[in-house]
């Protein structure tokens, strides 16, 4: 009786240090980081060493309500799918509510790879604090198609492209979604010729600065899905800025590098020509996917507020399908950013020299009116800028792709 009773005292003792044990898990928070500048949602997660589970890059899109295809920004703060717990001082396992050994070794050892990379500054021993991947802990068995996407992506390289900027330039080429696609990223006026203006006690807003600057930030994205992109106005002085007061000048020059006539006919031609030389070259080449997108932005009464509109030529049926799909983009997006705010950007056809002149399928974005001061917000705030560019990516691909 007393051994009985001895062997269901010690079992009960038995089970009570190993349920005690698991009992001090926590509810763990995710870790926040910026990513660095030119980073994707990709490199942000490889630097930090989850890019081998497809869980993490799931779980990382969720956290923060992205699509793969978003871009980020290097000022804002991200949820890493990287949870973090209190370690108690006793055992990974303890500390989490898992008895699995072999994951507490995993852990250990990321923890320890993490700090030898300087990503984190103290071992979780000394700091109480423990790393642990959220595939690792959640999903183990969900190793999938992202390390060979990313492996792929290594072998694609990155691009370097000087207009972009020193913090921009180099573009690392993400996948292949647009390859053997051209686009031509125009930027409206330039040159002699700012544009419609905004002049203000402070500062004057110069149209062809901030077509200038969406059209790079666009350009940037294309390029990352392996575009091939021309800018046809350029200023390498410039590059992707993130001043929400853009400095009006005139020393834009063509493609070639030559100077943009006074005369808007002759400049308009000059861009016109430059398109369509390197359509009929890449034509040649069996080439069959080619647009166009001229960027500018709109002058109307103070008083007048306007969304992003779009202009098509008369029977493009490409350029109405291109235009929608962008209109479309932009008001799923004002859904989803401002709810209730309602969007009422247009879609429509216009006899414009440059849609009536360039062979490729062309399609003329007016961003919004410069002279309304909410209108301005679109264009001033970095952000909204990529934004815009971002958007206007997102409803190039829909109508290419789907």
């Amino acid at each position: 009786m007393y051994l009985k009773l001895n062997r269901k005292i010690r079992l009960i003792i038995i089970i009570f240090f190993f349920f005690g044990e698991i009992s001090e898990a926590q509810n763990p928070y995710y870790l926040q980081k910026t990513p660095l500048k030119g980073e994707g949602s990709y490199a942000f997660l490889r630097r930090f060493h989850l890019d081998d589970n497809a869980c993490n890059m799931t779980e990382f899109l969720k956290l923060n309500n992205l699509n793969r295809t978003d871009q980020l920004y290097f000022d804002k703060e991200y949820k890493l799918p990287i949870l973090i717990y209190d370690y108690n001082g006793k055992s990974i396992r303890s500390t989490i509510g898992n008895t699995d050994y072999d994951l507490a070794i995993q852990i250990k050892a990321y923890n320890e790879l993490v700090l030898k990379e300087n990503l984190r500054k103290t071992l979780y021993s000394d700091s109480k604090i423990l790393w642990v991947p959220y595939g690792m802990f959640k999903c183990p068995n969900s190793i999938s198609n992202v390390e060979k996407i990313e492996k792929k992506k290594k072998n694609l390289g990155i691009k370097t492209v000087t207009l972009f900027g020193k913090e921009n330039q180099k573009v690392e080429i993400e996948d292949n979604l647009l390859k053997n696609r051209v686009f031509y990223v125009v930027s409206g006026h330039g040159g002699p010729d700012p544009g419609a203006r905004y002049i203000g006690k402070k500062h004057t807003l110069c149209e062809d600065e901030y077509a200038y600057d969406v059209a790079l930030r666009l350009a940037r994205n294309l390029i990352q899905h392996n575009a091939t992109v021309y800018i046809l106005i350029r200023d390498p002085n410039d590059g992707i800025r993130k001043e929400h007061y853009l400095k009006c000048d005139k020393d834009e020059k063509s493609i070639k590098g030559k100077v943009l006539p006074k005369n808007q006919l002759k400049r308009l031609k000059q861009r016109c020509d430059d398109i369509n030389e390197y359509y009929r070259k890449h034509k040649k080449l069996g080439v069959k996917s080619q647009t166009a997108i001229v960027i500018h932005v709109d002058s109307r009464s103070y008083q007048k507020r306007q969304d992003v509109f779009f202009y098509h030529y008369f029977n493009s049926r490409s350029g109405e399908k291109t235009a929608l799909a962008i209109n479309k983009k932009f008001d799923e997006k004002y859904r989803k950013v401002q709810k209730g705010r309602g969007y009422h950007g247009t879609v429509s056809t216009r006899d414009l020299y440059i849609l009536k002149h360039t062979l490729p399928t062309a399609v003329f974005i007016e961003l919004g009116n410069i002279r309304n001061t909410y209108d301005q917000r679109r264009i001033i705030l970095p952000d909204n800028r990529q934004a815009l560019a971002n958007w206007i990516y997102l409803g190039l691909k829909d109508a290419l792709l789907k």
